[in-house]
């Protein structure tokens, strides 16, 4: 606290839009002046009184105020940075990630824009080519670009004899393995399903390749674990990849290697990102034994949240649903978890003082955790938990209510409502889709909306994220006015969800998420007003610079 805090003996005097300071006070270290300045919520409006400029002095924001007053805190030493009309946000804070998994995707084979099936066998066979003999994973495919129909092993097989392959579908709930995949595996015609997985199958019985949710670990067991050079190089390249998109905080869905390589770089002074990383809820007693010898981290890294699963995925056919899907009537998705297990394990979290982050997507799965956690609250009183459901896809009406009213944070990723809203029709018919990324329905019953990406399963790029969640224009371009259109939420709203809610999602709403005073400078210059240009041209602004902690860690 006291690196932020102004202390007595400054006398600082710092008003939010007036910037008044006493003459006693040295000068910042940037200013940034002749633009707009969004400090959070509210304060977007332009005109007289509107914030124009910002200054930064120590890592933390100085002063938010008209040109004239900020220009006054600089000094001979001060950077001045002309944003020339530009709008300036607080940074992006992306409340779900894969991201360390990212940064290897980025070299891995590229298959999320392959068309055809044809398009889809041949990367990967010029991949495993280009590597031979070596793993080929990744991927991130989506089969709803070519109709539907799911790949099969025998498209790259003959492409890949020497190659063990496992790719993943966008979601991460089902991926792709080849033959010699399988053999390493063990994975056979005899092989059964796994509880809380689909082996998918021929007619004959054997394995298309196609492993769903939990039936993926059959492979994932025998691929190789990655090197801690590796796990560093990945981590570099999704922190470049991440400041570029103006991300200055993430949540990660990751693993204790993942919080092992963030440790690495948090001690060598290569994190210029803040991290909350997130581990499985079945490690819960190390992460308590962490809590109890180092505390839950510092400004750069924290720790304190256990990510569970309850269901699959919509694209997978894995989602939890109570009536069965519209184009599969032969199932209604699937818990990845027994009910009994997960349950006591959510309850013995929440009595030891975990946040909860847990991911649902149907509608049945939704109101089954939320029941849990309303079991929670009644078994150990009343405290501020800020359990969340990651995703929330697919919701009820009394879900919606119950979200709100529960306070419970619904972590959601809009770029997923203009992808899925391509096919979702099909997949659980008209009626349910009217509940589907519910975001103004959300909001209206008074919850606490947060938004991410989901990377490597929707790009990381919180722009896009806006830009979806106000216009819901699917990425096919079928819907111009909007898919589910009573769904759209405004700029700031959507902005909202990205600063000041992820800050608070994340424990961190006294130093992060807005521009005031005293919090952090994590911040980012846009190349155009996103609150005043058509919502439609949101998708081609870019970010022109990051700064952490007043810190330039992307400048274009």
């Amino acid at each position: 606290m006291a690196r932020w805090m102004a202390t007595a003996g400054q006398r600082l005097t710092i008003l939010l839009l007036g910037a008044t300071m006493t003459a006693c006070d040295p000068s910042a270290d940037v200013v940034l002046t002749r633009g707009a300045v969004w400090a959070g919520p509210g304060t977007a409006r332009r005109g007289a009184g509107a914030p124009t400029a910002l200054a930064v002095r120590g890592g933390t924001v100085l002063a938010v105020g008209s040109d004239e007053a900020i220009l006054r805190l600089a000094g001979s030493r001060t950077r001045r940075v002309d944003l020339a009309g530009r709008r300036v946000v607080p940074g992006f804070l992306d409340a779900h990630t894969h991201f360390i998994a990212g940064g290897f995707e980025l070299a891995g084979v590229q298959l999320r824009d392959a068309a055809t099936p044809a398009v889809f066998a041949g990367r990967i066979g010029a991949f495993a080519t280009g590597h031979p003999g070596a793993w080929v994973t990744g991927g991130t495919w989506d089969h709803e670009l070519w109709g539907g129909e799911l790949p099969h092993r025998d498209w790259i097989d003959s492409l890949t004899p020497e190659s063990p392959v496992f790719v993943s579908r966008l979601d991460g709930h089902m991926g792709l393995a080849n033959t010699r995949a399988l053999e390493l595996a063990g994975v056979s015609a005899a092989t059964p399903d796994p509880p809380g997985g689909t082996i998918v199958r021929d007619p004959d019985g054997r394995p298309t390749g196609i492993l769903k949710d939990a039936a993926q670990s059959l492979v994932a067991a025998v691929i190789p674990e990655p090197s801690e050079e590796e796990l560093d190089g990945a981590l570099a390249a999704a922190i470049a990849h991440a400041v570029e998109r103006g991300v200055t905080t993430i949540t990660d869905m990751g693993s204790w290697r993942g919080l092992d390589t963030y440790r690495r770089a948090r001690d060598r002074g290569a994190l210029p990102i803040r991290v909350y990383a997130v581990v499985p809820l079945e490690t819960r007693d190390r992460l308590v034994q962490l809590i109890a010898g180092e505390g839950r981290g510092d400004a750069q890294l924290f720790w304190g949240g256990v990510k569970a699963f309850v269901d699959g995925s919509l694209g997978s056919t894995t989602a939890w649903f109570y009536a069965p899907y519209a184009d599969d009537p032969s199932t209604a998705g699937l818990m990845v978890t027994d009910t009994a297990e997960l349950s006591e394990a959510i309850l013995d979290a929440d009595r030891r003082g975990l946040q909860l982050i847990v991911h649902a997507i149907g509608d049945r799965a939704n109101d089954w955790l939320l029941e849990t956690y309303a079991a929670a609250r009644a078994t150990h009183g009343e405290r501020d938990r800020r359990a969340r459901i990651e995703h929330a896809q697919h919701l009820t009406l009394t879900a919606i209510r119950r979200i709100a009213a529960d306070d419970v944070i619904p972590s959601m990723q809009p770029y997923h409502a203009i992808d899925d809203g391509r096919w979702a029709g099909k997949r659980i018919g008209p009626d349910r889709i009217r509940t589907t990324y519910a975001f103004r329905a959300l909001l209206d019953a008074g919850a606490r909306l947060t938004f991410g990406s989901d990377w490597t399963v929707a790009p990381l790029d919180p722009l896009l994220g806006v830009y979806a969640a106000v216009t819901r224009r699917t990425i096919d371009g079928a819907n111009p006015d909007g898919w589910v259109p009573e769904q759209k939420i405004t700029v700031e709203e959507a902005m909202t969800a990205y600063t000041a809610a992820g800050a608070y999602a994340a424990f961190r709403e006294k130093t992060l998420g807005t521009l005031e005073p005293g919090k952090y400078a994590d911040l980012v210059v846009l190349s155009d007003d996103i609150f005043r240009i058509d919502p439609a041209a949101i998708a081609t602004v870019r970010v022109d610079l990051t700064m952490v902690g007043g810190e330039v860690v992307f400048e274009r």
